[in-house]
């Protein structure tokens, strides 16, 4: 169950400053200069001002789900504990200052205590990182994004289990292959003779009822024009393949993999977190469209039926998903996993690659082989960060997001606008305070399984810097100490250690 979400108190939106407004605006829609983040208290205020999300921490969630899996599988409870997976592919050459800072997997015990301008850094976070609340092994790395110097790092390039962070490689991953501006289409086929009709899933989990409806109403009303009332359905599926289950198996945090879904195959009203869902998320899509086609004045001669469109078929209704830098911002805001394992299965289709669990895996990986960053050991085997066989760095988290807010790579910026402002949105709407510092100012992906608390983001510190970190841990006993730990690491850098 999710923990309940704490509100920030704030003055009424009629109150707000005109100048915050439009800074939050600005940055919502993609600032080509990084220092929008510069903003991002401001920001933050008015966002909250305007529509705070109503998410709240779903990892827990997904804490949950993960440690009952575990329990069924091995009889005793408790975190389940999965060796490291093997090397990923080595890193490309790097010519880029950010990139010649994130090391290769050979760093040196310089490259993780530097020294000099750093000295202050290291007397803040040092004794932050070694709270007991921590676990057993923990990694940290702090990059300034305008020099790419690294200003910080303990365990930089051991690779551990990120948990939901990795949502942040599978995002960068997707907007490379794919761009912000693609869109996931839904399609409604119709034979020659227009006798029958196969509703086509592109891989949109957030196919809604309301697009459903409107694609019913259009094929209805192609079909009627060529006199045809009654028709034969068909669902088609076959833009994924391989299993559909996700390993930790079913679960209220991520329905069956599938291309036809309706509304992430939710099963309540709700669209973000924990929810029931279908097993059957395509036939339960395709038989809410057949009622809505009959709705529409298009009788079906029997229930749909899986299976292809007939030869020489034509489009007769299109929907269009929502350009892919929503869905990124979406899925990193809300840690959404069904549109994390969409957008890994989207990047597999854009490589040619079979769209399924393996093919996501390499297609991804291969995406961020291409950026030239440090993947010595990383090992991507979800999009959503559920399996616990997913093994990345703190370098490779805090370097994705350091080339996200470089300006040469402005299709990259939903990943920064999409994690969530401290203190006001997502999943972390109910953490950071006044007591803890870094409310507004800081913007982080969560990840929390069974014994796993990270945290991976951008914060603006007191000198005006866009700094970017990873904090990982592992071996932890209480998760909510765990994340108090990793607020206070990140606040440290806002605040100067003050």
């Amino acid at each position: 169950m999710a923990e309940p979400v704490e509100r920030p108190s704030i003055d009424p939106p009629g109150k707000l400053n005109r100048a915050a407004l439009k800074g939050a605006l600005d940055l919502r829609n993609g600032l080509n200069n990084w220092q929008f983040t510069a903003v991002s208290a401001a920001a933050g205020l008015a966002l909250a001002a305007g529509a705070v999300l109503a998410a709240g921490p779903w990892d827990s969630g997904q804490r949950k789900a993960e440690q009952d899996w575990a329990a069924a599988r091995s009889g005793t409870g408790g975190a389940h504990h999965e060796p490291a997976g093997p090397s990923g592919p080595s890193p490309a050459p790097s010519a880029g200052p950010v990139l010649a800072a994130l090391g290769t997997g050979t760093a040196t015990a310089a490259a993780d205590a530097p020294s000099g301008a750093s000295a202050g850094l290291r007397a803040v976070l040092d004794p932050l990182l070694k709270d007991a609340a921590l676990g057993t092994r923990r990694s940290a790395v702090v990059i300034d994004t305008v020099s790419g110097k690294r200003l910080y790092g303990v365990g930089a390039d051991t690779p551990m289990t990120p948990a939901s962070t990795v949502k942040i490689a599978t995002a960068v991953a997707a907007l490379t292959a794919l761009g912000p501006e693609h869109r996931i289409p839904t399609t409604v086929l119709a034979s020659a003779d227009l006798r029958t009709v196969t509703l086509t899933g592109g891989g949109d989990p957030t196919l809604d009822r309301a697009a459903l409806r409107t694609l019913a109403a259009d094929t209805a009303r192609a079909l009627k024009d060529g006199g045809v009332t009654s028709v034969r359905l068909r669902y088609d599926t076959s833009g994924y393949s391989g299993p559909a289950l996700h390993p930790i198996g079913p679960n209220e945090n991520i329905a069956p993999v599938s291309a036809l879904m309706l509304d992430e195959g939710r099963l309540d009203d709700s669209s973000s977190g924990p929810a029931p869902r279908t097993g059957d998320p395509a036939g339960d899509a395709a038989r809410d469209f057949a009622e809505l086609l009959d709705d529409a004045g298009i009788g079906t001669k029997s229930g749909p039926a899986s299976g292809r469109a007939p030869a020489k078929s034509r489009a007769v209704a299109r929907h269009l998903s929502a350009p892919l830098s929503g869905l990124v911002e979406r899925a990193l805001t809300n840690s959404d996993n069904d549109i994390a394992e969409a957008l890994a299965r989207q990047t597999a289709l854009a490589a040619r690659r079979p769209a399924d669990f393996t093919g996501g895996r390499r297609a991804v990986t291969a995406q961020l082989k291409k950026l030239g960053l440090p993947l010595k050991g990383v090992d991507i085997a979800d999009g959503s960060g559920l399996d616990r066989r997913d093994k990345v760095s703190a370098a490779l988290l805090a370097g994705l997001l350091a080339r996200a807010a470089d300006p040469d790579h402005p299709e990259l910026r939903p990943v920064l606008t999409g994690l969530p402002v401290a203190g006001f949105s997502g999943t972390l709407s109910s953490r950071y305070t006044a007591k803890t510092g870094g409310t507004g100012l800081i913007r982080a992906k969560t990840g929390t399984l069974t014994g796993v608390n990270t945290l991976a983001g951008t914060v603006v510190d007191p000198q005006g810097r866009l700094l970017t970190f990873a904090f990982m841990a592992t071996g932890t006993t209480a998760p909510s100490e765990a994340q108090s730990a990793l607020d206070k690491l990140a606040a440290a850098l806002a605040t100067g250690g003050r």
